[in-house]
């Protein structure tokens, strides 16, 4: 059946000026033809969404230990939330929806089994040749080590949606080339080197909507998560002025609810709301003040359009205050992260030792010939790959006694 040209069903609304264009994309590392009934960065969201590393997310660790319980938020559900409020700030702003949904769902590929705890344990590891960084592990990820295609390794992602993983989070170096936050990973200046990110610049407006909704989102499902936990309380959640300020409303609003988790939702429900309306707003007068005439005017301004204001980013701070005193940092998750490295670090050096161990041909069949710092990397690769059940199940089956993660 034959697609009519005229009448093609793109989804697509108004776009501000400023906003990333889909039909004028910098294009791909390997050209391909265009779609009939998708845009590029539409494409790019329909692979990103089809890999085996946004399956992967289902058991990764967000913060609590997947046997905890079904309820508690994964990387996956993370994910899925930090798109619908990408989305959101996206619409709002009038800048390419499926761009910004697209690096949201991307921006997590490259974490490890068992959250931040995993990273830092293989990172320790991979310490003398390199270090592991998550951001440059979902690019090694989406550029080499997904095996789909059947011209090329990687999704073969827009020049706007790699730009957008790598520095959502801002530029990661400065006009003279050092790093702004410490040394630049190696595997993003080896594929800078072969298709420029132009790291000294800040990222399209897209990739800004979607890095604000990390925040915005873990910040909120944090709080959820840690009450239905019993590590939070509602007194705790007095501290922060903010949230004592919404458990009033919600307070005077509904005088008779006693049901804990209804009333936690109308908490949560209020938090997102006022954080994405401030950063609406804030973003709305940056844009006023830049009048940014394009994309590139965006990424030329010298500082992030889409942002907290003064007084909603010291209340950022004092949620993550709180997380950190009353979740992260609570004695039974030190005992779990502490069991959670060295389910790392033991399988680390297990493979390192006898890389057949690893349960798959095409792993070990890579290993004849690497030296040792390109072993360790494929190592870990293979490693930060892993799901929290696949990494206990495989150090019950090389090692006596595996660390009780529940």
């Amino acid at each position: 059946m034959s697609i009519d040209s005229g009448a093609l069903g793109f989804g697509s609304g108004e776009r501000a000026v400023y906003s990333a264009n889909p039909w004028a994309s910098r294009g791909r590392m390997f050209p391909e033809s265009t779609s009939l009934t998708r845009s590029e960065f539409q494409r790019d969201r329909d692979r990103i969404v089809h890999t085996t590393a946004f399956r992967r997310l289902k058991h990764k660790t967000q913060v609590f230990i997947s046997p905890d319980g079904d309820h508690y938020r994964t990387r996956l559900t993370h994910t899925i939330e930090v798109a619908q409020i990408a989305r959101a700030l996206a619409r709002a702003l009038k800048v390419d929806e499926d761009l910004a949904e697209g690096v949201a769902l991307v921006h997590d590929f490259g974490h490890t089994p068992f959250g931040h705890t995993g990273e830092d344990a293989l990172d320790e590891m991979l310490k003398p040749y390199g270090g592991f960084d998550h951001n440059a592990q979902s690019l090694r990820i989406v550029t080499k080590l997904e095996r789909r295609y059947a011209e090329f390794d990687g999704i073969n992602l827009t020049w706007e949606s790699l730009e957008g993983l790598v520095k959502h989070n801002g530029p990661l170096m400065t006009a003279a080339g050092e790093g702004i936050k410490g040394p630049v990973p190696q595997p993003i200046r080896d594929y800078c080197q072969l298709h420029d990110l132009e790291l000294a610049s800040f990222a399209s407006l897209e990739a800004q909507v979607a890095a604000i909704a990390d925040d915005i989102a873990y910040n909120t499902h944090d709080i959820d998560d840690g009450l239905r936990s019993g590590l939070l309380t509602f007194d705790m959640l007095e501290d922060v002025p903010f949230l004592s300020g919404l458990m009033a409303e919600v307070r005077t609003k509904y005088p008779h609810l006693l049901d804990p988790t209804r009333f936690a939702y109308e908490i949560t429900r209020r938090q997102i709301t006022h954080m994405v309306e401030d950063v609406i707003g804030v973003a709305q007068t940056n844009l006023k003040a830049l009048k940014p005439q394009s994309a590139e005017d965006i990424r030329a301004a010298g500082h992030v359009i889409a942002t907290f204001s003064p007084e909603m980013a010291e209340t950022d701070k004092q949620i993550k205050k709180l997380l950190f005193a009353r979740i992260y940092r609570h004695p039974e998750i030190m005992r779990i992260r502490a069991g959670a490295t060295q389910i790392v670090q033991d399988l680390f050096r297990a493979y390192m030792a006898d890389p057949s161990l690893m349960r798959s041909h095409y792993w070990v069949n890579q290993i004849p010939g690497l030296g040792e710092a390109a072993r360790a990397r494929h190592v870990g690769d293979y490693l930060a790959g892993m799901t929290d059940t696949f990494a206990i199940k495989a150090h019950g089956e090389l090692f006596d006694q595996t660390p009780d993660l529940r």
